[in-house]
């Protein structure tokens, strides 16, 4: 694992009892408003038992989601839905929710995270309450993730770097098995098991945490956000852990479209610029691009030998490439990022 060392080992306070902790579930939407009311309905249904509220955040749709999700959860005292005012990205979306707390206006002791194409089962919130009650000293815990075949997705990895970017990009057993330990992503345990970062479709954060290492940077737009968030976490002493007894069912990528992109979209290639300078400064985004450069080479020279179609969407390599030279040498200031992302999350 890669996960930075701490800079300080955190006191925990001492955790409430399961029954007397709160959660708060934030559903961000952006123009996925049939889908993000059955995911708030498995949530609220999760939350049986559990103290808190659900929040959905509307994440500036501008085609009726708000009005039609406040319609829906007229009725239901424990769903509240907010406008986000302007689109500035999930963690930005999500940072909204967090920010509006319960309907009370107090804390919750524990948020939760449920992408809008996520449908819990009926104990995951339950189960992961338990386990970061149950387990003081970690900050993270996310479920398992599958897919409507019934598929675990891989929702835990490893923090990327120089070398992950060249095994990644190098497709090849050799290198692969060389570069094992700096991989990104993990075989899912089949027990719970302490990793570097989860994927936010289904994440309960402990609120102790959020206070000490804040909330999503939300220079990210789209992607790297949970990334940083768990490095944060990491650095200040709280891990994650991946808690496979409890699933939600993920279809995926339903606001971002990446399933079906067909060249990827500039607001990734500066959320992985952001994470690289940010975390490793930006000699080290440079080095982690030419490294995947280098690890394509790899794998060009075994396309042409074996004929294998490409795992990369068109002009990826050249996009990279020309995105790092654009961002080679230009300091970049707290959101200026956030000005490329016209045509994001779309």
């Amino acid at each position: 694992m890669t996960t930075p060392a701490p800079t300080s080992a955190p006191t925990p306070r001492p955790t409430p009892a399961p029954q007397d902790v709160t959660v708060l579930t934030v559903i961000l939407n952006w123009r996925t408003a049939a889908m993000t009311e059955r995911a708030a309905r498995t949530a609220l249904r999760a939350m049986e038992g559990v103290q808190g509220a659900v929040t959905i955040v509307d994440n500036d749709s501008g085609d009726g989601s708000c009005e039609h999700l406040r319609a829906a959860f007229a009725a239901e005292p424990r769903v509240r839905v907010i406008q986000s005012g302007h689109n500035g990205g999930f963690g930005a979306g999500n940072n909204v929710g967090i920010r509006a707390g319960l309907p009370d206006g107090t804390r919750a002791d524990f948020v939760y995270l449920l992408n809008s194409d996520a449908f819990a089962s009926p104990d995951t919130i339950r189960a992961l309450r338990d386990h970061l009650c149950a387990h003081p000293d970690i900050g993270l815990a996310g479920s398992r993730v599958h897919g409507t075949d019934g598929e675990t997705h891989v929702t835990c990895f490893r923090f990327p770097s120089v070398w992950s970017e060249f095994e990644g990009a190098a497709y090849t057993g050799p290198i692969s098995r060389l570069l094992a330990r700096y991989r990104v992503p993990l075989d899912p345990p089949t027990q719970p098991a302490r990793v570097d970062w989860l994927a936010g479709a289904s994440l309960m954060i402990r609120g102790e945490v959020l206070d000490r290492i804040g909330l999503f940077d939300e220079t990210f737009f789209l992607y790297f956000e949970e990334t940083d968030l768990c490095r944060r976490a990491a650095g200040a002493g709280w891990p994650c852990v991946y808690v496979p007894a409890v699933a939600v069912e993920h279809i995926g990528s339903a606001s971002t479209g990446m399933g079906r992109w067909q060249r990827v979209p500039g607001y990734w290639f500066d959320s992985r610029w952001h994470y690289f300078t940010k975390t490793h400064g930006t000699g080290g985004a440079v080095l982690a691009t030419l490294a995947h450069v280098m690890g394509a080479g790899v794998w060009g020279l075994r396309r042409m030998v074996s004929g294998a179609e490409a795992k990369s969407p068109p002009y990826f390599l050249r996009d990279l490439v020309r995105h790092a030279f654009s961002m080679t040498g230009r300091r970049m200031v707290p959101g200026a990022l956030r000005n490329r992302r016209k045509t994001a999350a779309g």
